[in-house]
Order: C-alpha cells, then sequence, then structure tokens
C-alpha cells in the first residue's frame, strides 16, 4: 500500500548520503572489497564478522544477527529502480494525499489528542506534522515493511553504489541487538533498513528513538507513543522551531528536508499537514 512513500524515505537516506559514498568501492579501510554482484558477498560478510568481532560485537550476537543472510536481489532491484521523484509535485502529492488517507489522519488526529499534546508540549512539533509523516511512511503502521533489516542493511553495505553508509547503518544494528533492544527477527523493514511505524534508519534509532510510554523499550515498531514521540524528537534534534510554518519557504521545511532530502516528498508531508490543520 505504501511502497511509493517508503521508497521516498529510502531515497532521502541515500541522497543524503550520496556524497559520503562517491567512489567508495570499500566500506571502511579495513573491510573487504565491495562487489556489484552476489559472487563474493559470503567471503565479504566473514570478513565483516571479523571486524565487527575485533571491534567489540559479541559472537552470540554476530550469530544471531547474521546467520543465514544472503545477497538480497530484490534490495538491489528496489535501490536501481526509483524514478517516481521526477514527477511534478502535483502528480506526486495527489497519488499520496488522498481522500482516504486523509481522513484516516484527521480520525487519528483526534483518536490521539492527548498523546499528541504531550509530544508536543515536549517536543515543540504538532500533532499534524507527526501524523502526516506517520501517514505517508508507513499507512499509520499498517506496513512497515518485510524486508529482513539485516540482510538488506548487508546487501547495501557490500553493493559498491553506497557501501560506505551502509556499513555503518549495519553496524549501528548490530549494536541494537547487542544491546538486547530489538532481536534481529523483530528487525523488519522497508528495502533500505529503516525500521518502525515512521521508518528510523539504525542510526536515528540509536540517537533519537524515545520511550515516550514509559515501558523501558524504546519500540517504534508495536508502541505509537514511542514511535511518534522519536519522529518529533528527530525533528527537534534537526532544529524544529516551535511555532513556525513547515510550507516551502517557512523556516521548519529545511528541518523536514532533514527527515527526507527529495523536496517533492517533504512538500507532500507539509501538504498533509497543512490540510489536518484545516488550513487547506
Amino acid at each position: 500500500m505504501n511502497r511509493l512513500s517508503k521508497s521516498a524515505k529510502a531515497w532521502g537516506a541515500l541522497l543524503a548520503a550520496s556524497t559520503l559514498a562517491l567512489g567508495a568501492c570499500a566500506v571502511s579501510a579495513r573491510a573487504a572489497p565491495c562487489g556489484s554482484s552476489a559472487a563474493g558477498f559470503s567471503q565479504w560478510l566473514e570478513e565483516v564478522k571479523r571486524e565487527a568481532a575485533a571491534e567489540g560485537v559479541s559472537q552470540r550476537t554476530l550469530n544471531a544477527a547474521l546467520a543465514g543472510v544472503t545477497y538480497d536481489h530484490a534490495v538491489i532491484g528496489r535501490d536501481r529502480g526509483q524514478r517516481i521523484f521526477h514527477q511534478s509535485f502535483e502528480k506526486f502529492s495527489s497519488r499520496l494525499v488522498t481522500p482516504g488517507r486523509l481522513s484516516k489522519a484527521r480520525a487519528l488526529l483526534q483518536r490521539h489528542a492527548a498523546l499528541l499534546a504531550q509530544i508536543e508540549s515536549r517536543y515543540g512539533v504538532p500533532g499534524a506534522v507527526l501524523v502526516a509523516i506517520w501517514g505517508l511512511e508507513t499507512g499509520f503502521g499498517a506496513d512497515n515493511g518485510r524486508f529482513r533489516t539485516m540482510q538488506a542493511l548487508a546487501t547495501l553495505a557490500y553493493d559498491c553504489r553506497r557501501s560506505a553508509l551502509f556499513n555503518e547503518e549495519l553496524k549501528r544494528a548490530l549494536t541494537i541487538v547487542e544491546r538486547g533492544d530489538m532481536s534481529p527477527a523483530q528487525m523488519r523493514g522497508d528495502w533500505a533498513g529503516e525500521i518502525g511505524q515512521t521508518q528510523f534508519m539504525p542510526s536515528s534509532y540509536l540517537k533519537y528513538g524515545v520511550d515516550f510510554d514509559g515501558d523501558g523499550r524504546r519500540d517504534l515498531i508495536r508502541s505509537t507513543p514511542d514511535a511518534l514521540a522519536s519522529t518529533a524528537n528527530f525533528l527537534k534534534g534537526k532544529g524544529w522551531r516551535t511555532g513556525a510554518g513547515w510550507n516551502e519557504g517557512e523556516p521548519n521545511f529545511a528541518v523536514l528536508l532533514e527527515w527526507n532530502q527529495a523536496r517533492v516528498y517533504v512538500k507532500t508531508i507539509a501538504l498533509l499537514a497543512t490540510k489536518l490543520t484545516g488550513a487547506q
């Protein structure tokens, strides 16, 4: 249902790192060379395991996280097949800001009014913005993605296009498992390694994830309070200005571009949020 919007999220993560990964054909100074096909992946993965163990990752974590991981052709196909961002804003937004999605968003805005007010009080981000992101990323948590996160990240870390970025994200995912925050089996999401109801990359989960429901876990998969509050914390951390606007030309539009570098997608987030406030 939400492949288009979730692909947009992945594009933002990839585009933001394009300069970092430009010309990179090794995941780090010590890592095995990258590759452009399945040949060599197994050998590369063994080297990754050795490096991770040398950096302090336990053998138990490595066995749990990377056992059975293979080169995923479907992930590479998604990475190579992104053309939707050449669409006009009018065409792009009309496919995402539908009457059905807008109606569901309004209902959820009302249902979670108390929670969203608490989040806005702490982080300064209005509920309309959070619900817009939630709806566009995963259909309000209905479709968080079905790719195995470890396999997706390993495939993209091995691939030569953006090895450096995804090698770091793979390391952060191993950290999540090592800390006991999530099991590898729980870590399923979109094709570029995003996790949870608003699609956090592992590095963003570690930096901005919060336990807003107070159960002792930062659960962005099952806990709506944690997912929405973490999204607000991300935006605040990127410079969100309380009370300022979020449409193009307004102060918080630049902050939304930190969430996703695809301008047509950010304009669509802003449009949906604005409609939820009744301004359009």
